[in-house]
């Protein structure tokens, strides 16, 4: 230990360029490190100590990445904000994440200020990045403060809030370990060196996707703890990213599969146009990537696309380009300080080959889910937990994804994974995007709808989804055919990529009871 963590590289060489903003405004990492420095002594003043949280509602840049400095070196948690949350939605985190201080950035200053009246917090602990009406400038806690080391440092952590697939979101709550910041910052590079990540200043991460999203975070933050530089992107736009690959010589990234899609969508010679040498590690998760796009990309690219699937909550698998190659569709296989385990019904470990419910574990890692042991109990096993996705593991221990538990379709008492449907149809030309689930059967209790996005220039029409269906002629079994197709001009999806699929299963049905 001792000689990685972004409080130390930046002592050592001040003058480095640490983060580029959105807008191209380079930052140098002794400026960032005097930000940090000045801003816990700020919130210090304020009485917040080891183990409070502060919230940031704040765009991808400089100013969120040094709450996360802050708040990473004086023993906080920090929680960085959906900006797609409504007022109520936010307010609800601040209070439930028990914060101390809220960050809010003039872009989301609407409903940044309606989430400050709607919580519990007071209103002088309500800080603006840029001019936001009601809200005291974040300038207040940090001028006049020394920007030397504050006293007594110890590692903070983030408190991400998952998704929420039912009900409020969570807060995804690790214990704080008590360690020099930056030795406990160069124990999360671990994770980038299991890709063969190597620090050094000579590399340089692109943050493709909003910095409120866990992986995001991790892998954002675990590269500028190994000395690489962060070059950020504001709203992601497929040419925009290998123009900023090209520029700055970009060496590493965190992707999802729409992004591979949106990128393979652009005319041969725009792809051609950019140098991509620079590339050695595009890691890639989130959702399911179909075959013939890994294929795609991993012929465009060469043998830098990793993939890996993993938790919030801890523990996952990695899929490098060889074993991926091995094992087309494969997830990958367990992390070294990680393990799975895939039960049936009765939570009794499956044969090799067999799907049923994936748990994974990771050594030395707790969580709770911050005010709901219920939740983080109901998913435990031992000292497994599961994100209730369903798959099976081969012979050679890797992990093949077949859907999540809650996208299961029963038809007729046939189990039927979306995934592999939507995976089928996606890679049809005139298709852009594409959502597959079960909806109401008087006879056979579900039967499969697919939703489809038309790639562009493509009109909607009953000709175009009998031309869709029939293309699954021969690739996928009849009773796994949709019954139906409806278009949609824009799919509903977060920003990293992952489906909002019962904003568009719901309606189906209203008035009915689910079958599963």
């Amino acid at each position: 230990m001792g000689t990685l963590g972004f409080w130390r590289l930046a002592q050592a060489d001040p003058d480095r360029i640490a983060a580029v903003d959105p807008d191209g405004t380079e930052h140098r990492a002794g400026d960032l490190l005097a930000r940090a420095n000045r801003l816990v002594h700020g919130l210090r003043e304020l009485g917040l100590e080891p183990g409070d949280g502060i919230c940031g509602l704040v765009p991808n840049g400089a100013d969120g990445l040094v709450l996360y400095l802050a708040a990473l070196q004086a023993g906080w948690y920090y929680t960085p904000v959906n900006w797609h949350l409504t007022g109520p939605e936010i307010a609800y985190i601040i209070d439930d994440s028990e914060a101390r201080a809220f960050f809010v950035h003039e872009r989301h200053a609407a409903e940044g200020m309606r989430a400050a009246a709607g919580s519990g917090l007071p209103a002088d602990r309500v800080f603006a990045f840029g001019r936001v009406d009601g809200a005291r400038p974040a300038a207040e806690l940090t001028e006049g403060r020394p920007d030397t080391a504050p006293a007594g440092r110890t590692a903070g952590a983030t408190m991400h809030y998952t998704s929420g697939t039912t009900g409020r979101p969570k807060g995804v709550r690790r214990p704080l370990n008590g360690l020099d910041p930056d030795d406990s910052a160069e124990l999360m590079t671990f994770l980038l060196s299991m890709f063969g990540i190597t620090p050094g200043k000579e590399n340089v991460h692109l943050v493709t996707s909003p910095g409120y999203h866990t992986a995001v975070t991790q892998f954002g933050g675990t590269a500028l703890h190994m000395g690489h530089t962060l070059v950020y992107m504001d709203r992601w736009d497929a040419e925009e990213m290998l123009r900023l690959c090209e520029r700055y010589r970009v060496t590493n990234s965190h992707l999802v599969p729409t992004h591979f899609k949106r990128l393979l969508s652009l005319p041969e010679e725009t792809r051609r146009a950019y140098d991509l040498s620079s590339l050695k590690w595009m890691i890639h998760a989130a959702a399911p990537c179909p075959v013939p796009v890994k294929w795609a990309m991993l012929e465009w690219w060469g043998d830098c696309v990793y993939e890996y699937y993993a938790a919030t909550e801890g523990g996952g698998t990695i899929a490098t380009p060889e074993g991926w190659r091995k094992h087309p569709g494969t997830v990958g296989t367990a992390w070294p300080i990680s393990e799975l385990l895939i039960v049936d019904e009765d939570l009794r470990p499956v044969p090799t080959g067999t799907p049923g419910t994936v748990y994974m574990k990771m050594m030395g890692a707790s969580f709770e889910y911050k005010g709901d042991p219920a939740k983080t109990e109901a998913n435990r096993l031992r000292d497994f937990f599961t994100v209730g996705d369903i798959g099976y593991l081969n012979d050679e221990g890797f992990l093949f994804l077949c859907d999540r538990k809650a996208d299961l379709i029963i038809s007729g008492g046939a189990n039927i994974y979306p995934a592999e449907i939507e995976n089928e149809l996606t890679v049809h030309p005139k298709v852009a995007d594409v959502a597959v689930f079960g909806v109401p059967d008087e006879e056979w209790g579900e039967q499969i709808k697919a939703v489809i996005e038309p790639a562009p220039g493509v009109e909607p029409s009953p000709e175009l989804a009998a031309e869709i269906l029939s293309s699954l002629e021969g690739r996928l079994s009849r009773m796994k055919w949709p019954k139906s197709v409806d278009f949609i001009e824009e799919m509903p999806r977060e920003p990293n990529g992952k489906l909002l699929k019962r904003r568009l299963r719901d309606p189906y049905w209203e008035g009915h009871d689910r079958a599963i």
